[in-house]
């Protein structure tokens, strides 16, 4: 199953589209959109951010959203039932 991080091209003043590029480029299991409004104007003005799997990432900077978004990629692909006993 793919991801999804979603853009906002009004966000890009903040330097998105570097991270935009960025994901393309190191992450192919990553589907990146880019929207010319994802409707979150107040954040989207004050900080950068993202929609990972429909989820508001947000960070200070385009370079702590990128860990931000690794992070929270990396983050669902731990299977929650790993460690259930198949009891």
């Amino acid at each position: 199953m793919n991801r999804l991080v979603e853009f906002c091209t009004n966000n890009m003043h903040h330097g998105t589209d570097a991270i935009l590029r960025r994901l393309e480029e190191e992450r192919p299991d990553v589907e990146t959109i880019e929207y010319g409004c994802l409707g979150n104007c107040g954040m989207c003005y004050l900080e950068p951010y993202v929609l990972v799997d429909g989820e508001i990432v947000a960070a200070e900077t385009a370079e702590a959203l990128y860990e931000k978004i690794v992070q929270k990629l990396n983050e669902a692909e731990i299977d929650p039932f790993a460690d259930l006993p198949l009891d």
